[in-house]
C-alpha cells in the first residue's frame, strides 16, 4: 500500500514540476512585438562576395549589412553588399560595431557610420552593435550608447535599434534606452529568446550564427524580423555638410616620449595644457607616462606636421611578443594594448590579428600603408591573387606566410604596399 502511494505521489509531483516548467518558459520568453515575421540575414566582408539574386529566391526578405567599425574602418564589401541587395529588391538595414571609449568617440563614431552610409536608401531602422566593453562599467558603456544612438539619429534622421545578446540585454543596457530603442536580440539554439526583465519584445532575432544559405559560401548569421524593424519613413541618408575652414579641426594621436610633460607636447602643436588635460581626462597634469597615447586635436593644419597617424594589421607570428611587434613598427606597447583590447600584455597567440596605429614623421622608414584583404571562409591564395592581378609568391613574401596552404577565415592579408 506504502509502495502504490508513493508511486502516486511521485506522479503527482512530476506532473507538476513538468506543468512549473512549461509555465516558466511561457513566462519568462520574450515574444515578437507583431505576429508578422519576416526571414533575414546579417552579413560582412566575412561572407565574401555573395550572390543576392540567389538569397531572394531562397526566401530571405531583409538582410542587414555591416557598414563601419570604430571611427575609420568602412566594411570592404559595404558597397558591393549595399548594391547586390538593392538591385534584387531586399529590405536592407546597416550596423555599426562600436569600438568607442568615451562620449565623445561615440560621437566621433556616429559621424563616420553616418559618412559611410550617406547617399544610401535603407529601409529598415540603423543598428548599433556595442558588444566589446573592455573595462568599462555599465553607467559609461550606457553613456557611449545613448550618445551615438542619439548623434546617428539626428545626423541621419532615421530611426535607430539596438543589436544585443540575451545577456547583455539582461545585465548591461539600461531601462532607460529599452524604452527609447527597440531591441534586434542574439541567443542561439532557441525557439524564443529570453526575458530580459527590461524589452517587452523583439523587433529582431538573430537565432543561429551558422546558417546555410544558397548564394553565400559559408556560414551566415539567420535572422527573424517584425514589422518594427522597417523605417516609418523613406528617403536618402542626406551627405554630410562640409564644415567651413574655420571649423576644421585635425585629430592626432600622440605617444609621450621620455621626458614629456604636457607643456611641451601643448606647445608643441599649438594647443593649451588645458586641452590636453580636457580630452584625455587626466586626473593629474603633472602626471603622465612614457608610452601613454594622447588624443590632441587642432585647428590648424600646420601644427600636426611633426606627426600624423597610420593604421595596418598584423598577423602575430610564432615566438612574437608585444615589444618586438612595437618596435618593428615604431609604436608602443601601451598603444597596440589601448587598441586591441588586450586583457594581458604578455599573451599573444599566432594567427592573432592586431591593429597597430602609430605617428609617422616626415621620411619615416616605419610608415606603412597598402591594400590589406580579410581572408573569407574558402578562400585560397590563388584566389585572393587573382583578384587582385598580383601573385601567390608576392602576398608570400609581403606576409611572411610559411605555409602558402594554410590560411583562415578572419587573417588579414597585405595585399600590396600601395
Amino acid at each position: 500500500m506504502r509502495k502504490k502511494f508513493f508511486k502516486i505521489f511521485l506522479l503527482v509531483w512530476l506532473l507538476l514540476l513538468s506543468s512549473f516548467a512549461m509555465y516558466c518558459n511561457v513566462s519568462f520568453a520574450l515574444e515578437p512585438s507583431e505576429s508578422m515575421i519576416y526571414r533575414g540575414i546579417d552579413v560582412s566582408a566575412y561572407q565574401g562576395r555573395i550572390n543576392y539574386s540567389e538569397v531572394r529566391n531562397a526566401g530571405i526578405d531583409v538582410v542587414y549589412i555591416k557598414a563601419s567599425e570604430g571611427d575609420y574602418l568602412e566594411d570592404p564589401e559595404f558597397r558591393n553588399n549595399y548594391n547586390g541587395a538593392k538591385s534584387n529588391g531586399l529590405n536592407i538595414g546597416f550596423y555599426h560595431f562600436i569600438r568607442a571609449r568615451s562620449e565623445e568617440e561615440a560621437i566621433k563614431e556616429a559621424e563616420f557610420f553616418s559618412k559611410v552610409i550617406s547617399g544610401t536608401e535603407p529601409n529598415c531602422r540603423l543598428a548599433m552593435d556595442f558588444e566589446v566593453f573592455g573595462d568599462l562599467d555599465t553607467y559609461e558603456i550606457n553613456n557611449i550608447s545613448r550618445v551615438f544612438l542619439q548623434k546617428t539619429q539626428e545626423l541621419t534622421g532615421k530611426e535607430m535599434v539596438i543589436y544585443s545578446n540575451t545577456y547583455d540585454a539582461r545585465t548591461i543596457f539600461s531601462s532607460e534606452l529599452a524604452s527609447m530603442y527597440p531591441l534586434w536580440v542574439a541567443q542561439y539554439g532557441v525557439s524564443t529568446p529570453s526575458d530580459n526583465g527590461k524589452w517587452e519584445n523583439w523587433v529582431g532575432f538573430q537565432y543561429w550564427d551558422m546558417g546555410r544559405i544558397p548564394g553565400i559560401e559559408g556560414n551566415v548569421d539567420l535572422d527573424r524580423f517584425t514589422e518594427g524593424i522597417f523605417l516609418s519613413s523613406g528617403g536618402e541618408i542626406p551627405k554630410p555638410i562640409d564644415p567651413s575652414p574655420e571649423d576644421i579641426k585635425n585629430v592626432i594621436y600622440y605617444t609621450v616620449q621620455r621626458g614629456d610633460t604636457l607643456s611641451k607636447i601643448a606647445s608643441l602643436y599649438g594647443v593649451t595644457v588645458e586641452q590636453i588635460v580636457e580630452l584625455n581626462n587626466i586626473q593629474n597634469p603633472n602626471l603622465i607616462y612614457t608610452g601613454e597615447v594622447l588624443k590632441i586635436t587642432t585647428a590648424d593644419k600646420s601644427n600636426t606636421e611633426p606627426t600624423s597617424t597610420t593604421t595596418t594589421y598584423y598577423t602575430v607570428k610564432r615566438g612574437d611578443n608585444l615589444w618586438r611587434i612595437s618596435r618593428r613598427y615604431g609604436t608602443t606597447i601601451s598603444s597596440i594594448v589601448m587598441l586591441n583590447n588586450i586583457q594581458n600584455p604578455n599573451l599573444i597567440y599566432p594567427g592573432q590579428v592586431l591593429l597597430i596605429r602609430r605617428e609617422v614623421r616626415p621620411n619615416d622608414t616605419h610608415a606603412t600603408g597598402g591594400t590589406f584583404y580579410r581572408v573569407g571562409r574558402g578562400d585560397n591564395l590563388t584566389y585572393i591573387a587573382n583578384r587582385y592581378h598580383t601573385t601567390v609568391a608576392n602576398i608570400v613574401r609581403l606576409n611572411q606566410i610559411q605555409n602558402p596552404n594554410l590560411i583562415y577565415p578572419g587573417q588579414i592579408l597585405k595585399i600590396s604596399n600601395s
